[in-house]
């Protein structure tokens, strides 16, 4: 399967537990590939599985430059991992390599001047303020 098969057949179908992505690099590499979603202005989601409204869930966020996610609280716990690019918050500056994992009960906003892909995992869904 081709980065374009994968990503459509995952944005079409329920995701059944477990799959696998065999190059995330390749998704990265290839934007067009994957059948991006509006999330919030200039962010865009791919949900990997979970629905974002309760219990787990992850998904690819890709932010145009200059785009921010607004001050949220989380229930869960938060893993992030920056695949291109970078993202800031309150924390500091995080380029592509870089894991952040953010604890239940921690709250911060995200920016990212030159836009970013991350792959998003939350234990539980984010409380925006």
């Amino acid at each position: 399967m081709t980065p374009t098969d994968s990503a459509a057949k995952r944005d079409s179908n329920p995701v059944q537990l477990p799959f696998i992505i065999a190059n995330v690099a390749a998704m990265v590499a290839h934007p067009e590939s994957v059948p991006w979603r509006r999330f919030r202005e200039g962010v865009e989601i791919h949900r990997l599985h979970g629905s974002g409204d309760a219990g787990t869930s992850a998904a690819l966020l890709r932010y145009a430059p200059g785009a921010s996610v607004p001050q949220h609280v989380h229930r869960g716990h938060e893993h992030i991992f920056v695949l291109a690019g970078s993202q800031s918050d309150e924390r500091g500056h995080h380029r592509a390599g870089t894991l952040v994992v953010n604890a239940p009960g921690t709250r911060h906003s995200v920016s990212s001047a030159e836009g970013c892909v991350v792959l998003a995992i939350w234990e539980q869904p984010v409380v925006f303020i």
